[in-house]
């Protein structure tokens, strides 16, 4: 068996992108984390937006931290691939 407390300091539970382009005059931000939630699962926190404005926000439930992380790289590949860096 796996050590989970090892897992999970090797992986990112907090992330802050940005995307900033001038010649398209685009400014915007996403930002995600992970935080427990009082089930004994955990939430995947989803912020975006413009820089300098109040963003949206979108939370994913999921059963575990092992998850929820697995979901916030996949997420973070996608925005990489979009120019979030």
């Amino acid at each position: 068996m796996f050590d989970t407390i090892a897992q999970l300091e090797t992986f990112p539970t907090d992330l802050q992108m940005r995307r900033i382009d001038p010649a398209c005059n685009m400014r915007r931000f996403y930002g995600m984390s992970i935080q427990p939630d009082l089930f004994g699962g955990a939430n995947l926190v989803r912020e975006w937006g413009h820089i300098g404005a109040h963003g949206q926000m979108m939370i994913e439930q999921h059963p575990d931290e092992g998850r929820a992380v697995t979901a916030l790289m996949k997420l973070a590949a996608v925005k990489k691939r979009r120019g979030y860096a």
